[in-house]
C-alpha cells in the first residue's frame, strides 16, 4: 500500500487554541502514512477561518478526514461541502445548522462555567488568569494547564454572533466525541449536535480538550474515520 493510499487528515482548531493543540495525534497519523495539516487562521471572521481550511486542503490529496474540535466544528460544517471532503469528526464540537450560529446554538443550553472566567479586551475574548484553563482543560497536569494559557488565542469579541451558509455534516459521515465532564461547550449540546447530525459517537470522561486529555481514543476514533472513508473508495 502505498503511503498515500489512506485518506489525509485536516485539523480545525477552537478559539483559544491554535493547530497545536492536535500535536499528541499528528505525530502517529503521519507515521501510520496520512498526510496531515492543521488548518491555522486567525479566529477574526467565520468566513475568513473557512476560507483558510479550505486553503489547507489544496496542501494533502483527498480523500480528506475534516477534524474540528470546539469553534472548529463550526468551520468543518462550513467547510466540509467541499467535494474533497469525505467525512467529519467533531471534538467536543459545535455543529450548527443553517439557521444558526456558534452563539444561538450554544444559547439553547445553559451558560457552561468558562463564559463566566473571561475577560473582553481589545475587541478579543480571552482567558481569565488563574480560573479560565481549568474551566477548559481541567483534567490535563498543571504544567500543561500552563502551555494552554500562555498560548491561548483570543477569537474576536463578535466571532460566535457570524453565520455561514453551507452544513457538510447533512452529506458527510460524522463521528463525535462527546466531553461528558466539558465546562467550556455543555454536553448536553453536544450530544443534542452528535444525534441531530447521526454521527458515529463516542463519549469520554474528559475535559473539553479529549484530544489532549485523552489523545488515543481521540486517535482511535479519527481511524474509524478514515478506515471508512478508505474502504468506501476502494
Amino acid at each position: 500500500m502505498s503511503t498515500h493510499a489512506k485518506p489525509s487528515i485536516v485539523f480545525a482548531h477552537g478559539i483559544w487554541a491554535d493547530g497545536s493543540c492536535f500535536q499528541k495525534l499528528i505525530p502517529t497519523l503521519q507515521a501510520e502514512g496520512h498526510e496531515v495539516m492543521a488548518a491555522q487562521y486567525g479566529l477574526d471572521t467565520v468566513k475568513g477561518d473557512v476560507d483558510a481550511t479550505i486553503r489547507t486542503f489544496g496542501r494533502v490529496r483527498g480523500p480528506i478526514v475534516l477534524v474540528g474540535h470546539s469553534y472548529g466544528g463550526t468551520v468543518i460544517t462550513h467547510a466540509g461541502v467541499d467535494p474533497r471532503v469525505a467525512a467529519l469528526v467533531y471534538l467536543a464540537a459545535l455543529g450548527p445548522d443553517e439557521t444558526e450560529t456558534s452563539q444561538s446554538i450554544q444559547a439553547k443550553f445553559p451558560t457552561t462555567e468558562v463564559f463566566k472566567n473571561i475577560d473582553v479586551a481589545d475587541g478579543r475574548v480571552w482567558l481569565k488568569p488563574g480560573t479560565g484553563v481549568p474551566c477548559f482543560a481541567g483534567d490535563l497536569s498543571a504544567e500543561e494547564q500552563g502551555v494552554v494559557y500562555a498560548t491561548h488565542f483570543a477569537p474576536s469579541a463578535d466571532l460566535f454572533t457570524q453565520k455561514l451558509d453551507g452544513i457538510g455534516w447533512r452529506s458527510k459521515p460524522s463521528w463525535y466525541i462527546v466531553g461528558a465532564e466539558d465546562r467550556a461547550v455543555h454536553p448536553e449540546l453536544q450530544r443534542f449536535c452528535a444525534k441531530r447530525m447521526g454521527a458515529t459517537t463516542l463519549e469520554l470522561k474528559s475535559s473539553h480538550v479529549p484530544m489532549l486529555s485523552h489523545p488515543r481514543e481521540t486517535l482511535e476514533v479519527i481511524r474509524a474515520a478514515a478506515s471508512a472513508v478508505q474502504k468506501s473508495t476502494r
